[in-house]
């Protein structure tokens, strides 16, 4: 087989780049949170908005971008959204408060999800031969892999180096870059029989995930009538969007693939990892500083330990799923990945807990997503028809970033909850409600050090600081149990769903089959 050369290499270097980009601003900012906590004054939920308004926004442009990169041209649009990100980018690094990086992270979003979704479009088109393509499409995994694997180790360093402005400026001319090697290396393309854009279901969808996620992280602080508003706001609008898929004669979801047994639990595999490996990676920098107290570039360090498994370990998922099949395959990776999550708490429940401690955890929870990936994604597109793989590929898509978008505002919520009832169980009505709640958003915020500004009786109370630690521990306790039972449980139902090897179902009903031949002959 021959590596790409010319013109094709010089795509596949456009396409890559653009590709590192996405993944590292899902990967390289939970590692600055702390930071932005500080020097924007912002606030638990601002931080949690900060990660996920990228998500969300990536949701919410998924399904257009397909239909406007093959109407417009995929070139073209891969091109005008690698400009949007880096104008977004720019927009992030200037922004000097929380609200105003929230709205720059949302533009962000929608143009780094239209960008890599453009990526897998122009890839496909470029390389149609069997060996190019399967080397093309094996580079831009391994290049996406590093920018999801090494994004924290950057954004520690980044910080440690420079500031954290520049966690964001770096993309402006790396997008160049990137943009320019488009531009010479990649050929247009469109498809005539484009269909219409779903603009009912791609509204419907987004403001269904945006009130859930609302509701998640700002719920507490609503009034009961408005928190009841949008919760009703939510639930109508999702129910809008299955109404709007059944009756649009080109809907995005075509709901009809899940009575496909390997695609519903392929899906369940999505469901799983995005549950509780890739949320957690947005609060593993806080424990980190915060509870175990490394700096940036330690904490970077330590997150490879959770991500690079990941890396390297597909190929053993693929060769279960060849041996086993992917309802052995996508279970097992799911399974590991809990046990994963398990081992992380009781690593940070010992005594004197560190890096030591939770390498186990961070190891077998990096094993069991890497396991679950490549099956996941293999079985969703294999287990329909052709002319239905680009459909499958966006609900697969989809169903991790609205599980990933969803779950990082429960992990906030649990994170939470866990911190408030360690502090009231310690300081029972020593501190007033509005007080507790102060102080509790500080210390999921990471930042132990204000706590007693916004609560100077802490200071007769827990002069140490020993109880405000052991109530953060006790938090993310409560997370990883969270993330490690709840994919357990996804995992049984996954294998479940999956339901007998139809391999040996068919095997046994062969005999059968020569026999009823037989008969009728006689």
């Amino acid at each position: 087989m021959t590596f790409p050369t010319g013109r094709n290499f010089i795509a596949l270097a456009g396409v890559c780049l653009a590709s590192l980009l996405f993944g590292l601003e899902i990967s390289s900012v939970p590692v600055i949170l702390p930071t932005l906590e500080t020097v924007l004054k912002a606030d638990f939920k601002d931080l949690q908005w900060i990660m996920n308004a990228y998500t969300i926004a990536c949701t919410t442009v998924l399904m257009a971008t397909g239909t406007l990169a093959d109407r417009f041209g995929r070139k073209r649009v891969m091109m005008i959204t690698i400009v949007a990100f880096a104008l977004a980018s720019l927009i992030c690094g200037l922004a000097q408060d929380a609200l105003v990086l929230i709205i720059a992270r949302f533009l962000q979003g929608l143009a780094g999800g239209a960008m890599f979704l453009c990526t897998v479009a122009v890839l496909s088109h470029q390389f149609q031969e069997g060996a190019e393509r399967g080397q093309a499409f094996t580079a831009w995994g391994v290049v996406s892999g590093v920018g999801l694997g090494f994004g924290p180790l950057i954004g520690g360093l980044i910080v440690s180096l420079s500031n954290w402005q520049w966690v964001f400026l770096i993309h402006v001319p790396l997008a160049a870059v990137a943009l320019l090697l488009v531009v010479a290396g990649v050929r247009e393309s469109r498809d005539p029989a484009a269909k219409r854009l779903d603009l009912a279901g791609i509204v419907t969808l987004s403001l269904a995930v945006f009130g859930f996620s609302y509701l998640i992280t700002q719920g507490a602080d609503l009034a009961p009538t408005l928190r009841w508003g949008v919760a009703a706001a939510a639930i109508i609008a999702f129910i809008a969007f299955l109404v709007a898929e059944r009756v649009s004669p080109h809907p995005m979801f075509d709901f009809s693939v899940f009575r496909i047994r390997q695609f519903s639990g392929a899906i369940m595999g999505c469901i799983g990892m995005n549950f509780s490996y890739w949320p957690f990676i947005i609060y593993l920098p806080i424990y980190f500083v915060s509870g175990l107290h490394y700096d940036a570039t330690q904490a970077g360090l330590l997150l490879l330990a959770y991500t690079l498994p990941f890396m390297v370990s597909p190929p053993i998922g693929e060769a279960l799923r060849r041996r086993y099949q992917a309802r052995i395959a996508i279970p097992l990776g799911l399974l590991t990945l809990g046990l994963g999550f398990i081992a992380l708490k009781i690593g940070s429940s010992v005594e004197g807990a560190n890096w030591l401690t939770l390498l186990p955890g961070l190891l077998i929870a990096g094993l069991g997503i890497g396991i679950t990936s490549t099956p996941t994604t293999n079985t969703t597109t294999a287990s329909v028809s052709p002319d239905r793989a680009g459909m499958a590929s966006g609900i697969d898509i989809s169903a991790r970033l609205i599980t990933l978008a969803i779950n990082i505002a429960v992990m906030g919520l649990v994170l939470v909850e866990g911190i408030r009832t360690s502090l009231q169980a310690s300081f029972g009505g020593a501190l007033a409600p509005e007080d507790l709640r102060a102080v509790t958003d500080k210390i999921a915020a990471g930042n132990l050090g204000a706590v007693q500004q916004v609560a100077p009786k802490l200071a007769e109370l827990d002069p140490s600081g020993r109880l405000v630690h052991e109530a953060l521990v006790q938090g993310f306790g409560w997370v990883m149990l969270y993330g490690g039972i709840g994919v357990i449980v996804l995992a049984v139902l996954g294998f479940l769903i999956f339901g007998p090897d139809e391999t040996r179902r068919s095997r046994r009903a062969e005999p059968d089959l020569a026999a009823a031949v037989a008969a009728d002959r006689k």
